[in-house]
């Protein structure tokens, strides 16, 4: 049976309606498409092609995706926050001989690839293009970490395993969402747009919180989808009603019931839901009852063909989603002898319900003694006043290491002196102290009027 690409899904759904990939500065017609190019006619050239896709907006790297996939051999997804001093190293490690980019910069004209090749948002006729055959490789970063990071390589039918096209009804889908559709959570959100049916709002980096929420309702967006640390941007945002989604997707962070309970206040006619994946292992599960944490019956059965256990307190998934290997890595195993990827997140059952509790590499040693971070910020943020925290360690000629607390504050973020500010400390750390052992409970908390949040939205944690 031939090879599906993404541009047989767009002759599918031709039928479906004006659908669209709405970017900051202009938008496209999905439709365009099928008999358009972006590429400036030089698809064929890129036949059987490595091609890095390296542009500064995310616009033109969707449509470059859609292209190229079942044409190139292998597309490198890169992020626009990609340090480009690591270019030589992954052409190398990946055999790159194509350059698919939005811009004629000298630095990329002097990387050793030679062809070089213009995508644009003004889709162009083209009566030769037709869908690919080819089964092409695609291959993300992971994040998270520090210098060059690894390869990791999907093919299609991996990235949408856990995509159920929806039935065609009347109803207009507009999926948004807040990461880099060159990141997997990002790129599920693309996919999914394009296999439901539905048109695409994407995200940009320079764009002010206030005026993407803007765009976002002037769209019409129905289905949202961010990080944890992104929604509470959202919360804290005057123009977050300048959108009203029917679905709220919540990835990449622990959901603690404060932010759940926060977008369900705020959006009452959204069903707001959490969801776990990552790069290598693909989706997991989808949590749809707003509460925190995983019920038991979810790790035994999550109902999308994945396999989930707990082994050693860290969650493994083995599914169709599971990510082929890392690419240029020589023998680094992506996944254990028994096809289970270990993602390093750590859970703890109770009461019938499983809780993420931190990574397993970003564990604070207080006297010989354990501390996830994230478990104590999920408690920290359950106190009314309370919008976002950080915890982290800082260093004590005893233990090593305490347990301190930076906390962005819901109504007045720049308080951090006087009787107001004691009461709350200390109502902070009693709150700690019910829920936390000992060792857990900050030793310090400081208010601060913001936190800094990492290229893909999540907390920046300098420690880890």
């Amino acid at each position: 049976m031939p090879q599906r690409s993404l541009r047989d899904w767009l002759y599918e759904t031709a039928n479906g309606g004006e659908r669209f990939l709405h970017g900051r500065s202009a938008s496209v017609a999905l439709a365009d498409l099928i008999d358009g190019s972006s590429l400036g006619g030089d698809l064929a050239a890129l036949d059987g092609a490595c091609v890095l896709v390296l542009t500064r907006d995310q616009l033109t790297a969707a449509l470059a995706l859609i292209e190229l996939d079942g044409v190139a051999r292998r597309m490198i997804l890169c992020p626009a926050d990609f340090a480009r001093e690591h270019l030589p190293v992954v052409i190398a490690k990946a055999s790159v001989d194509a350059i698919v980019s939005d811009e004629d910069a000298p630095d990329l004209r002097a990387l050793n690839v030679p062809l070089h090749v213009t995508c644009t948002p003004a889709i162009a006729p083209d009566a030769a293009t037709q869908p690919g055959r080819r089964p092409t490789e695609w291959i993300l970063f992971t994040s998270g970490t520090t210098g060059i990071p690894k390869m990791v390589v999907h093919t299609l039918a991996s990235l949408t395993s856990a995509i159920k096209p929806r039935p065609r009804t009347d109803a207009r889908l507009v999926w948004a969402t807040f990461y880099d559709i060159r990141r997997y959570g990002g790129l599920q959100i693309l996919l999914r747009a394009v296999l439901d049916g539905g048109s695409l709002v994407l995200s940009d980096a320079q764009e002010p919180i206030g005026e993407h929420l803007a765009r976002l309702g002037r769209h019409g967006a129905t289905h949202v989808t961010g990080t944890p640390s992104h929604w509470r941007r959202v919360l804290m945002s005057p123009a977050a009603h300048a959108m009203a989604p029917g679905y709220v997707r919540l990835s990449g962070e622990i959901a603690d019931q404060a932010v759940l309970d926060n977008l369900r206040a705020l959006y009452p006619q959204a069903r707001v839901v959490h969801a776990f994946a990552s790069t290598e292992a693909g989706v997991g599960f989808e949590v749809a009852d707003a509460r925190e944490g995983v019920p038991a019956s979810t790790i035994a059965d999550p109902g999308n063909g994945a396999k989930l256990k707990i082994d050693d307190g860290s969650l493994r998934i083995s599914s169709p989603g599971n990510a082929a290997r890392y690419l240029g890595d020589g023998d680094l195993a992506l996944a254990g002898l028994d096809g289970f990827v270990d993602t390093n997140d750590m859970m703890e059952l109770r009461d019938g319900r499983y809780y993420f509790v931190g990574r397993r590499g970003r564990i604070v040693n207080v006297g010989g003694l354990k501390v996830h971070p994230e478990e104590v910020e999920a408690v920290i943020n359950r106190h009314p006043a309370v919008r976002i925290s950080l915890v982290h360690p800082r260093r004590n000629p005893i233990t090593g290491s305490v347990v301190v607390a930076d906390v962005v504050l819901r109504d007045d973020p720049e308080t951090s002196d006087g009787p107001q500010a004691d009461k709350l400390r200390g109502e902070i750390v009693e709150l700690c102290r019910g829920q936390l052992a000992r060792h857990k409970v900050p030793a310090a908390v400081r208010f601060v009027p913001s936190l800094t949040f990492s290229a893909s939205g999540k907390l920046a944690r300098t420690y880890a």
